[in-house]
């Protein structure tokens, strides 16, 4: 093999842990090599969080423009662009797109490979070049960071129908009718609210018996009172078992127990999950063992059934999170670069929902806590009764902390509110300080701020 395809590193995928981890690599000496198939930066800038986000802070001044003459501001007739809409989230992907590229720049040990690669041994590489020829790399260590992408559920007639997913509905221009959303989790509930405040109708299609099925059932019923507040439709046990189209309308046949009807609808999204990128990488040739969704098992030090192979980022399984992958990145610079010790274990899973109000949720859920130890006590409040809420108008939701009632320390904690990811990070810090939440009670925040609402939280125990 050609001096030039010899690295002694590889990273597949440049997702939020592998770009970082190149430039790391490639910094401490490593001969490091990128293989990205199409965008730099990942699903989280050119697919996920970033356009997404983008586009709730559209949906959110439209919201608000709707709303002004609540704070006593009048407004003419509210309308939505959808073309401007999405100019504005291409141009801020471009803009976070350009920025990871620019860090490879004059990187020196570095190389950057567009194309799709494939393994042909357990440290060997095919790779077929976006521009055309193939390419035969080797690694001395290799690092799987290529994603997952939606999953299509296998429904009667859906693929004999036109259909979004969480990438293809962010380019539309033009605003639907009435918006049919199949799966009520994360990305079903940010795009069903976002599109519904866009002006389109909108109604959401959960098989199971509430929203957001990880979560309490106090919360997930707090979100979907939210959504419905804003002229949502949520259908809750209602399985969608057919799919068809006449002219522009399409049908979802939906069945709640024993009876069926169909929703009718000029637009679907399916939103049912995702499966991970593992089906094009030949696994196989290098020894590498799968799960029975597709996704890589990993250790705690991330690394695969087999020697100098690890996998980083939603494709091994766990949370999948940006910050996650980001935090795995660090384990691996921690132990490869640093000679250290880190792993997985014992690590917050933060994450927010970007609904508004957000969800922000932390640590364990009180049906979990419940369940791993009985002697737990639950802090919950309003967000009526917080004063910053009042003074903004934004009063929707409830805040909750479930505390260990022998040592105080909060165990998990879940803010439904105006900037809830926000309050929740705060929580978080205490946990991971294993403060009592006496601390938070009785320290002292700006008056008037949300921070402060964590004094008169933990005044208010259910028991």
């Amino acid at each position: 093999m050609n001096p030039s395809d010899q690295f002694q590193a590889i990273v597949i995928g440049s997702g939020q842990g592998g770009n970082p981890l190149c430039v790391s690599l490639a910094q401490a000496g490593f001969r490091t090599a990128l293989i990205e198939r199409q965008f730099v930066g990942g699903t989280c800038v050119n697919y996920g969080c970033t356009p997404t986000k983008t586009m709730v802070a559209s949906a959110r001044v439209a919201y608000l423009a709707r709303r002004g003459s609540d704070y006593g501001v009048q407004t003419g007739d509210i309308r939505v662009d959808m073309g401007r809409v999405r100019q504005r989230k291409r141009g801020v992907v471009e803009s976070f797109r350009t920025g990871r590229e620019g860090r490879f720049k004059n990187l020196a040990n570095f190389e950057l490979i567009f194309g799709e690669a494939s393994f042909t041994g357990a440290r060997t590489l095919r790779v077929q070049l976006r521009d055309g020829g193939v390419r035969e790399l080797s690694g001395e260590k290799i690092f799987i960071d290529a994603g997952t992408r939606p999953a299509v559920p296998a429904i009667d007639g859906l693929r004999d129908v036109p259909f979004f997913d969480s990438t293809s509905i962010m380019e539309l221009d033009s605003l639907p009718e009435h918006l049919i959303v199949l799966g009520g989790g994360y990305v079903g509930l940010e795009f069903g609210q976002m599109f519904r405040r866009f002006g389109s109708r909108v109604t959401i299609v959960q098989a199971g018996p509430q929203l957001l099925k990880g979560e309490d059932a106090d919360v997930a019923g707090a979100v979907a009172q939210i959504l419905q507040q804003d002229s949502v439709s949520v259908l809750l046990n209602a399985k969608a078992t057919g799919i068809t189209k006449t002219g522009a309308q399409i049908h979802v046949t939906v069945r709640a127990g024993e009876e069926s009807h169909v929703v009718d609808g000029s637009h679907l999204l399916v939103a049912t999950g995702r499966t991970p990128n593992t089906d094009t990488l030949n696994l196989a040739a290098a020894g590498v063992a799968t799960d029975t969704h597709g996704f890589i098992p990993v250790n705690a030090k991330l690394e695969t059934n087999v020697p100098e192979i690890y996998a980083m980022g939603d494709i091994n399984g766990g949370p999948a999170f940006t910050h996650i992958s980001y935090d795995d990145f660090r384990i691996l610079r921690t132990n490869l670069i640093e000679k250290g010790n880190a792993s997985t274990e014992g690590r917050l899973v933060p994450y927010t929902l970007y609904t508004d109000p957000q969800l922000g949720r932390v640590g364990l859920t009180e049906q979990q806590a419940r369940a791993q130890n009985g002697k737990v006590r639950v802090a919950r409040m309003p967000m009526t009764s917080v004063a910053r809420a009042t003074e903004t108008g934004e009063t929707r939701g409830f805040m909750k902390a479930i505390v260990d009632a022998d040592s105080g320390q909060i165990l998990g904690a879940a803010v439904l509110g105006i900037e809830g990811g926000e309050i929740m990070s705060m929580l978080e810090l205490a946990m991971m300080g294993k403060l009592s939440h006496t601390v938070l009670r009785d320290a002292i925040f700006a008056h008037p701020t949300l921070a402060e609402s964590l004094n008169n939280l933990f005044l208010h125990f259910d028991s």
